[in-house]
């Protein structure tokens, strides 16, 4: 399974509550935080709603080189 990296790139404060239980939920909390994840649907999801605060990189394999 690939994997993704989430970095959350901006605050928390002043969003909707949702939001905040969501950046929680990945795994972030403050700005410049990372977190490794499988690449599924679910976290798709997750990461869609909170699109604005957080970038994604996909993780190549060492075999893929």
């Amino acid at each position: 399974m690939s994997k993704i990296k989430v970095k959350q790139i901006r605050s928390v404060i002043d969003r909707p509550k949702d939001q905040k239980l969501t950046i929680k939920a990945l795994g972030l909390g403050r700005p410049n935080w990372e977190k490794i994840h499988n690449d599924t649907p679910q976290i798709r999801g997750m990461i869609n709603k909170v699109h604005h605060l957080v970038t994604v990189e996909k993780i190549k394999k060492a075999s893929e080189g």
